[in-house]
């Protein structure tokens, strides 16, 4: 009895296994009911809520799967996390300069996100960085601290000049980071015309580039940023227009994630011999904003493996002054404001996207026959004896003879000497020796590495009501990784392998593609679902850049949206419900009216009626069905 109990699973075990501690940054864990929960740091200690609880709640307020769940608490803790880490590097270093944070606004555009960050931010002045004119006024109208740093990248036409301009004579700290040299006659310009001096900055073509997935945001091949010899110009313009004064900042973007701290020093220490030279030149300087680039451990393996990182949020920070100071103090210039663009880290974690299933296509065989009859096919034969042959030692041969015989079939299938019903059976057998082959190769001491894969050989689909297009593109787009945990049940063992697909009808919309440590694992373990089961998936650090990039695909819209507040106590209020997109709503994004949609269904009803298709009490039904569709969500509905 001891031992039975030694054996059962726990959630810690299911911990483990999805690797909840490492990727959840503190955040994320099972309880002891095998429930995923959401942890939130308060300083009477931690608060745990089970994220069962919130989909409870939502339901019950009439939002349904699929259901984006923002946590705002957890946007609150990542700004604190990093103006902290920075505020205690400097401390620790005694720079003698001060951080400012700003969040690009391109990686979530949400208004519910932008309001939080700009609200909590203000004590730390943390600031907003606007890409292009929407962006421009969004910020202008959210940033609650005119000292708050307001970066403008991207191209500048006049009316986005005048803008940032004017609202620098509001008091805005403005500043102007000139992309193209092209940009600077413009601002030049407009500057002389209202008597108001920008704050000007530039952006550098860096040598240094940074590994993963945004690589060639840096080097030579980089599109935005001025080269050595444009920036030579760029003085020499400025000093002629008797403008080097507006000259304050430097700024570089190495890359969205960058697992490798070894890359973000050698461009730091780039970056400050540039701004030291800038100095050197006459340009008061001040500032130095490092872009974006501090990653999330997307696997939790804390490598530099493309979907992790091998540094902490402290060691990021420490390393960055550390750098400046060690350039800057050389040519005994001032400590300049350092600035960060980090926007993937800031909001990644707030956001978890929930779905249920609908049903599991198993990869089961049926009930194989003891023995076939010896008229049978001869392959079918053979993939038969494997089976009854199969053992330890002879592992990898059958393997090899199992892929061998199967394909064989298929190919006798096509020339019509294998009928469908001997195919089938195959199939089952070889569905059937995967099985046996995957509880045996756990038994070997050394995994040969044609077997190392064999766990993905047998695995259900997993039919899930989401599309991967709308609520994940980067795992369709770029193959980003992203956590995927059944979030109850997890103090019970998962005992089968699967793939999640979603409900659009397009062959890559699917998940098949897992975080592993180090490692992408294409199957994900999961429990035999009932037929009726309520099984939900949560699929997490998804608040950047996810809802922004999502696309209309067979015109699935925006899913139902809460936004929740934990409290202290560990109860929780509902901060913003947001239903997702009708129907109607979507068809009228690619230039449908709804009302014409109807009216010319209407038309064809009745015509259906003086056909005698239609009975008119039939074209009533159809109708009502119609219009209530059009104002319903787009999403599947139990």
């Amino acid at each position: 009895m001891a031992k039975e109990l030694l054996k059962k699973w726990k959630s810690v075990d299911s911990a483990d296994l999805y690797g909840i501690k490492e990727w959840g940054a503190g955040y994320f864990d099972v309880n002891d009911d095998g429930e995923a929960v959401v942890t939130i740091p308060f300083r009477s200690g931690k608060v745990a809520v089970a994220l069962g609880e919130i989909v409870d709640g939502s339901r019950a307020r009439g939002l349904g799967m699929p259901l984006l769940l923002r946590i705002e608490n957890l946007l609150d803790a990542q700004i604190t996390r990093l103006n902290e880490s920075f505020r205690k590097a400097i401390k620790e270093y005694r720079y003698r300069g001060d951080y400012r944070g700003v969040f690009p606004i391109k990686v979530n555009q949400q208004q519910q996100i932008i309001q939080q960050l700009t609200r909590f931010g203000a004590q730390y002045n943390h600031g907003l960085e606007a890409g292009s004119k929407g962006e421009l006024l969004v910020a202008l109208a959210m940033l609650t601290s005119t000292d708050s740093p307001l970066i403008c990248n991207g191209y500048k036409d006049r009316e986005f000049i005048d803008l940032g301009v004017q609202a620098t004579r509001m008091g805005y700290n403005v500043f102007f980071v000139i992309e193209m040299l092209g940009e600077l006659p413009l601002i030049i310009e407009r500057a002389r015309l209202t008597g108001i001096r920008p704050n000007l900055g530039v952006r550098l073509k860096l040598a240094a580039r940074a590994g993963g997935h945004w690589s060639e945001s840096g080097g030579d091949f980089s599109l935005f940023g001025l080269r050595t010899t444009q920036l030579v110009d760029l003085l020499d313009t400025l000093k002629e227009a008797e403008m080097l004064d507006c000259l304050k900042l430097v700024h570089y973007h190495l890359g969205s994630q960058i697992p490798n701290i070894r890359d973000v020093r050698h461009a730091v220490h780039e970056t400050a011999r540039f701004y030291a030279d800038l100095a050197a030149e006459g340009a008061p300087m001040g500032y130095i904003d490092l872009g974006g680039g501090l990653g999330v451990d997307y696997d939790g393996s804390r490598t530099n493996f493309v979907h992790s990182m091998n540094y902490t949020m402290d060691e990021y920070c420490a390393d960055v002054i550390e750098v400046i100071m060690n350039v800057i103090d050389e040519q005994n210039i001032d400590h300049p404001t350092v600035i960060t663009e980090s926007g993937r880290a800031t909001v990644a974690y707030s956001t978890v996207l929930l779905f249920d299933t609908l049903e599991v296509s198993r990869s089961e065989p049926h009930p194989l026959p003891e023995k076939l009859p010896p008229d049978s096919h001869e392959m079918l034969l053979n993939i038969e004896e494997v089976l009854h042959t199969l053992s330890l030692k002879n592992l990898q041969e059958c393997y090899n003879d199992a892929l061998y015989y199967r394909e064989a079939v298929r190919d006798h299938f096509k020339l019509g000497s294998i009928t469908l019903r001997e195919r089938a059976l195959a199939e089952d057998y070889f569905t059937e020796i995967m099985r046996r082959m995957t509880a045996l190769k756990n038994k070997l001491k050394r995994v040969p590495s044609a077997l190392e894969t064999l766990d993905d050989a047998v695995f259900d689909v997993v039919y899930g009501n989401f599309s991967v297009f709308q609520s994940l593109p980067d795992s369709w787009a770029i193959d980003q990784v992203f956590p995927v945990i059944p979030i109850s049940r997890l103090n019970e063992e998962p005992t089968r392998s699967a793939i999640i697909a979603d409900i659009t009808c397009d062959s890559d919309g699917k998940i098949d593609r897992f975080p592993d440590f180090h490692d992408v694992r294409r199957t994900l373990p999961i429990h035999d679902i009932g037929p009726e089961e309520q099984y939900v998936f949560g699929v997490f650090l998804v608040g950047a850049y996810q809802e922004t990039l999502g696309d209309l695909h067979n015109l699935f819209g925006d899913t139902n949206i809460v936004s929740v507040r934990i409290n202290e106590d560990g109860s929780f209020d509902f901060t913003n419900e947001m239903p997702g997109d009708s129907i109607g709503g979507v068809v009228s994004m690619v230039n449908y009216e709804p009302k014409t949609l109807l009216r010319m269904f209407r038309e064809k009803a009745e015509q259906a009626v003086r056909d005698r298709k239609l009975t008119v009490d039939e074209r009533r039904r159809i109708l009502e069905t119609y219009e209530l569709s059009l104002r319903g969500y787009t999403y599947y509905k139990r």
